[in-house]
Formats: C-alpha cells, sequence, structure tokens
C-alpha cells in the first residue's frame, strides 16, 4: 500500500476546511494545509484535524501548489482546494489506488452553487487530475486556471464517484470572484503580448454564452444554469476588457 499525503492550499478558508479535512481522514497518511496568512481560524482548524500548517507567501495558484508538494511526505499525493470533499465512493477508490501502481487518477467534479448541484452547462463531470505520483509531473497552466500534468508514457486512471465542490454560498460571492480572477488572467495574457479585439470584445462573451446554456446544457439547471451563463460570459468580456486597458496604459 502506497501511503499517501494531501496537500491543500488556503487563505481564510474557515468555511470549508473542516469539511475538507473530515472527507479524507480514513484515506490520508499525511495532511499538509500550506496557507497565505489566513487571519481566521484556518490554523485551529487545520490544528484540530491533525494537518501539518505551514505558511507562505501567495505568489500564484501553480506556484503555490508546487509548493505544497514539496511539503508531502509522501511522492503518493492527493492536491485538494479547501472547498472541495470526497463523496464516499471517491474515498473507498482512492484507499484502493493505494494498493495500485498507476502514475495518475483523475476523477469527477460536482459543483454545489447556492446550494444547488450542476450537472450542465459544462461544469459536469469537470474531470481533475488530482491524485499522482507527484516524482512524475507538476502543476502548470495559466493562473488563476492551473492544471497538473504528468510526464509521457505516464498510466493514467479514472476513479469512479465525485469531488464534491462548494464553490459559491451566494451570488455576490460568484461575482467577487470573477473580478479577482478577471485580474489575474487579463495580467497573465498581457505578459504574453495578447490583444483584445473589439470583435474578441463582442463575440467572446456571446458566444460562451451561447455555448454553456445551449449547447452545453446550462437551461436544463434552471435558475441557476441561467445565472452561472450570464456571469460566466460577463467573465470573458471583463477578462478581454481588462487586458485592453492594460494593453493600452
Amino acid at each position: 500500500m502506497r501511503p499517501l499525503s494531501v496537500v491543500i492550499i488556503t487563505f481564510n478558508e474557515e468555511r470549508n476546511l473542516a469539511r475538507c479535512l473530515a472527507s479524507v481522514r480514513d484515506v490520508a497518511d499525511d495532511i499538509v494545509v500550506l496557507d497565505s496568512f489566513s487571519t481566521d481560524r484556518t490554523e485551529a482548524i487545520a490544528s484540530e484535524h491533525g494537518a501539518r500548517f505551514i505558511q507562505h507567501a501567495f505568489d500564484g495558484h501553480i506556484e503555490q501548489k508546487n509548493r505544497a508538494i514539496t511539503h508531502a511526505k509522501h511522492p503518493f499525493v492527493l492536491s485538494l482546494d479547501a472547498d472541495e470533499a470526497l463523496d464516499e465512493v471517491l474515498a473507498h477508490a482512492i484507499r484502493k489506488a493505494k494498493g495500485e501502481e498507476a502514475h495518475g487518477y483523475t476523477m469527477n467534479r460536482l459543483t454545489n452553487y447556492c446550494g444547488t448541484w450542476v450537472r450542465h452547462g459544462g461544469w459536469y463531470p469537470d474531470v481533475k487530475l488530482r491524485l499522482w505520483d507527484s516524482r512524475k509531473g507538476r502543476w502548470t497552466g495559466l493562473n488563476p486556471h492551473d492544471r497538473y500534468e504528468l510526464e509521457a508514457g505516464s498510466v493514467i486512471k479514472h476513479l469512479p464517484g465525485d469531488l464534491l465542490h462548494y464553490s459559491y454560498y451566494t451570488l455576490n460571492d460568484h461575482l467577487k470572484q470573477v473580478n479577482y480572477f478577471t485580474d489575474i488572467m487579463a495580467r497573465e495574457l498581457h505578459g504574453k503580448g495578447r490583444n483584445a479585439s473589439y470583435v474578441k470584445l463582442l463575440l467572446s462573451p456571446l458566444a460562451k454564452f451561447i455555448g454553456d446554456y445551449v449547447f452545453r446544457g446550462g437551461f436544463r439547471d434552471g435558475w441557476h444554469g441561467f445565472v452561472i451563463a450570464m456571469i460566466s460570459a460577463h467573465a470573458t468580456f471583463l477578462k478581454y476588457a481588462k487586458l485592453r486597458e492594460l494593453n493600452r496604459a
């Protein structure tokens, strides 16, 4: 059986962390919480659940998640966000995977949005690679949209069950996150020399709404499906509008 380290990055996650840590209690041999100097009860909650609590200034999602792995005691790692939790089926599958030899494991992520489980609009199954041999890959991508990449030739399996994602409790939570994330995305795109034409400003949000709400079935999630599609389109507009402002400056 491979011993498993669970790594989690946090900042003011007292609302979510206890649920996350409780869900990995029976699968983890080591738990690391890498925190960005929280001012709430995050540290106390981590200690109550037996996690090792380490602090480091936040310098990017990709950078912080790679840093968290360096604190893991074991190379077999499960990486979670504090607002995620394993359901019972997934927890059982992970315990079984500890006795296997695959290099990585994907899992479906199911998101709870303002009390509603969202199963359409491109939000489900939202397959994530979160369990892996850390000697075979690293976090990469474009902040804040990180992804883990295993080296070529790695054996990857898919696990049953769901990674439960408690994303936004209110619409205001979603809007705040959109503003925060679009700031990061605009800066990343600006740093790569990208441009935002008027055509992109106009058509990209429209394409995003139609794609998510119509073709990916967002309408099947009722009111919240409509809200998600509208805010996603708005986020697309903000990303390019902010990029245009940076380029003009």
